[in-house]
């Protein structure tokens, strides 16, 4: 008896912007997530020690502006040395 030759898997070129075919999509859902952040917004991950000390977004958002304003006050204008000799 002859044995059957194993068939060779062809490999076919993929381009960069095709999904491979090993992705499977069947089963994937839409960010449920998505329409809250609006458009322009970033997301930041706090780690959790950080994300502690406020109780919610706007208390750390109010956290951020404040440090913001002192970091603006403490940089040099444009046409200053930085230092003075």
């Amino acid at each position: 008896m002859k044995r059957a030759k194993p068939r060779r898997r062809r490999l076919h070129r993929v381009a960069s912007e095709d999904i491979l075919p090993e992705y499977d999509f069947s089963r994937a859902r839409p960010n449920k997530f998505a329409a809250c952040y609006a458009k322009g917004s970033i997301v930041v991950t706090l780690d959790p020690d950080v994300a502690a000390v406020f109780p919610g977004a706007g208390k750390a958002n109010e956290a951020l502006r404040a440090l913001a304003g002192i970091i603006r006050s403490h940089q040099p204008r444009r046409g200053q040395p930085r230092w003075s000799a």
